[in-house]
């Protein structure tokens, strides 16, 4: 009964941004931390960002820090990923996810390129 649905996904050009969002339900939302993984074509998974369940403590990869930005509506069940100067190299699917339970969202495709 747990869901995880991203939305706001989509095709942007080299340096745009896109806000991605996270719906959850099913679960005590703000009871845990969350995170966004991201699978490139033909790649691995590549852990993005994580937030703490009270929204004051971020992560981020190497790859992202300094241009997406995690956040949290505990109110609204709902989990955010801010992405600024977006790269081709960022082109991937997107994951919603709470890694402590192993829930998974069925991701939302990201795509970047002129």
């Amino acid at each position: 009964q747990v869901q995880l649905v991203e939305s706001g996904g989509g095709l942007v050009q080299p340096g745009g941004s896109l806000r991605l969002s996270c719906a959850a339900s099913g679960f005590s939302f703000s009871s845990y931390s969350m995170d966004w993984v991201r699978q490139a074509p033909g790649k691995g998974l590549e852990w993005v960002s994580s937030i703490k369940s009270g929204g004051d403590s971020t992560y981020y990869a190497d790859s992202v820090k300094d241009r997406f930005t995690i956040s949290r509506d505990n109110a609204k069940n709902t989990l955010y990923l801010q992405m600024n100067s977006l790269k081709s190299e960022d082109t991937a699917v997107y994951y919603c996810a709470k890694l402590s339970a192993g829930y998974w969202g069925r991701g939302t495709q990201v795509t970047v390129s002129s």
